[in-house]
């Protein structure tokens, strides 16, 4: 995908897969997924890409989210992306930076590997929010993941607690309700935008029912009042979206033509 000078690749790290029915649904209604059959595995089962995207823009390499690591508990499995940042010619050390959506265990896998920060020159970006939902605050949503994979990168960490521009053409923007720090980074160029939605989105179906819920959020209203907006504001424009989970990580536009709100992968 280029938006204007601003090129952005897809790097895929492996695939998780849950019950559909389990995960993602209308409250009060026994099987929401009746209508949407089309989007699961044969045995309801949904499948979740993992990885995240690489940003070339002026002379930085960003990558955003960093999947779920060389990791197999038998339903989560990665690490393919350093041989996905290799296929588009990247090596570890060319990143420059290292953005991330939310702290969940998916997203922040290469952060670090065998004790190391797994991209030796990058600075590492993340919402203060998320750091202490998951890390410094000591709460119940306190994840050891989270803790180990950053540990090892040290001074090279730096916590946002405002929007800001990551690099040229490239926009963090705080979309809290999945996780409290849940950022939303924006490209835009030759007057163009594409959405990198992280988790804000699990399932392209989200994008036309509006009241679809995910276990995972937070805060489901903050949620479900941040994906609409997004996606209403995005409707029927020259914005592409992408989220960390749709299908082949493609990206795609909102359209409502001949009836309700609904993607359309390109």
């Amino acid at each position: 995908m280029r938006i204007g000078e601003i090129e952005i690749l897809p790097v895929h790290d492996g695939t998780g897969v849950e019950t559909a029915r389990d995960i993602l649904g209308r409250p009060g209604v026994a099987d929401p997924w009746d209508c949407h059959d089309e989007h699961l595995r044969p045995d309801g089962t949904l499948e979740l890409p993992l990885g995240g995207f690489c940003v070339r823009t002026g002379d930085r390499v960003v990558l955003v989210d960093a999947g779920v690591g060389a990791h197999d508990d038998g339903r989560y499995v990665g690490g393919g992306l350093p041989d996905s940042l290799a296929g588009h010619g990247i090596a570890p050390e060319d990143v420059t930076d290292v953005v991330f959506t939310h702290l969940h265990f998916d997203h922040i896998g290469w952060a670090s590997h065998r004790g190391r920060p797994f991209f030796p020159n990058a600075a590492y970006r993340l919402h203060r929010a998320d750091w202490e939902h998951f890390v410094s605050g000591g709460g119940p949503a306190a994840d050891g993941r989270a803790a180990a994979a950053f540990a090892p990168v040290g001074d090279r960490l730096e916590l946002f607690d405002e929007d800001f521009t990551v690099a040229p053409g490239l926009d963090a923007r705080h979309a809290p309700g999945h996780t409290p720090g849940s950022t939303v980074y924006v490209a835009s160029g030759g007057g163009r935008r594409a959405l990198l939605l992280g988790d804000v989105v699990h399932s392209v179906v989200q994008l036309s029912e509006r009241d679809w819920q995910v276990v995972w959020d937070v805060d489901p209203a903050a949620a479900s009042a941040v994906r609409n907006r997004i996606a209403d504001e995005a409707a029927d424009t020259d914005d592409v979206l992408v989220a960390a989970h749709f299908p082949g990580l493609r990206f795609g536009r909102v359209v409502t033509v001949d009836g309700p709100r609904r993607f359309v992968a390109l």
